[in-house]
């Protein structure tokens, strides 16, 4: 099942998407109108009223603020992995450029810097010289839990949806460390649906990524050096993961940074990730 978080007549509510994309029917549970996807973990939630039009409403990210910092993982495919510590900019990287992580290379994002489908991402004139791209599959956990294994990993996932890492590399290459090139505002657009588990395979979903109509980045999730169980293992091992956190599985090769020049993001330019089965992240630069 796909579903929506968005504002229609100044009030937010969660909805069922139907089939083809174009229409949105409210939520409702015994509390009332659904306004919240952690309301939706539970199962109880039903469709009640008449559809509306996508084209009448603003969609919001699936989760328009996370309830704690956004998970997210570096260098997770390997030609990514590659053009990163080649480029210049992966101030942590000593070794070979063709040298793999070991281990996941996890970080986070603050919550606040999330954005939906269509808002505008700052261009941040004047605070980077480099803004980048980065298309990724992220997962949504839908039961939390401490110490969970491989094997049990997929039954803590409720869903999927689509998140652009934006990042000023400057910052990420000058600070040594990448929260903060990472949490400028409005640097995570994501949506613009969210997907049940059940609805797609997260192990082999094709990605793609296009700037000005350009294609820039293209891959499957079944090449992720670490796996989405591998994942939840490493993150759950210490920290109790809650439903409703995020997961950011890494991103493909063809960022910005990758290409030959170098090629930054400028303002007006249009950034559309489209993953199989969940929809299309478009976003512009203002």
């Amino acid at each position: 099942m796909k579903y929506a978080t968005y504002r229609h007549e100044g009030e937010v509510h969660v909805g069922l998407v139907s089939d083809d994309a174009l229409a949105v029917t409210p939520l409702a549970n015994d509390s009332g109108p659904v306004t919240d996807l952690h309301d939706v973990f539970a199962g109880t939630s039903r469709a009640t009223g008449s559809s509306i039009a996508l084209a009448r409403v603003e969609l919001l990210a699936p989760i328009p603020r996370p309830r704690r910092n956004l998970f997210c993982v570096g260098k997770n495919y390997a030609a990514h992995a590659k053009e990163f510590a080649g480029s210049g900019f992966d101030a942590g990287h000593t070794g070979a450029p063709e040298e793999l992580p070991t281990d996941p290379i996890v970080f986070t994002k603050a919550p606040e810097c999330v954005i939906g489908h269509g808002a505008a991402i700052w261009s941040a004139e004047g605070v980077t010289d480099f803004l980048d791209y980065e298309a990724e599959l992220a997962v949504i956990i839908g039961i939390g839990g401490r110490g969970i294994t491989r094997r049990d990993a997929m039954r803590h996932v409720w869903g999927y949806t689509i998140i652009n890492d934006v990042t000023a590399r400057d910052w990420q290459k000058r600070h040594k460390q990448w929260f903060l090139g990472k949490s400028f505002d409005t640097f995570a657009p994501m949506g613009p649906f969210a997907v049940t588990a059940d609805a797609i395979d997260g192990a082999a979903l094709k990605l793609s990524c296009r700037v000005n109509g350009e294609l820039r980045q293209h891959a499957n999730t079944r090449d992720l050096i670490f796996d989405i169980p591998r994942l939840i293992e490493t993150i759950s091992a210490g920290i109790t993961l809650m439903p409703g956190d995020i997961i950011a599985t890494g991103t493909p090769e063809g960022v910005g940074i990758g290409r030959k020049p170098p090629t930054p993001l400028r303002r007006g330019d249009l950034i559309e990730i489209d993953i199989a089965g969940i929809g299309t992240l478009e976003n512009r630069v203002g």
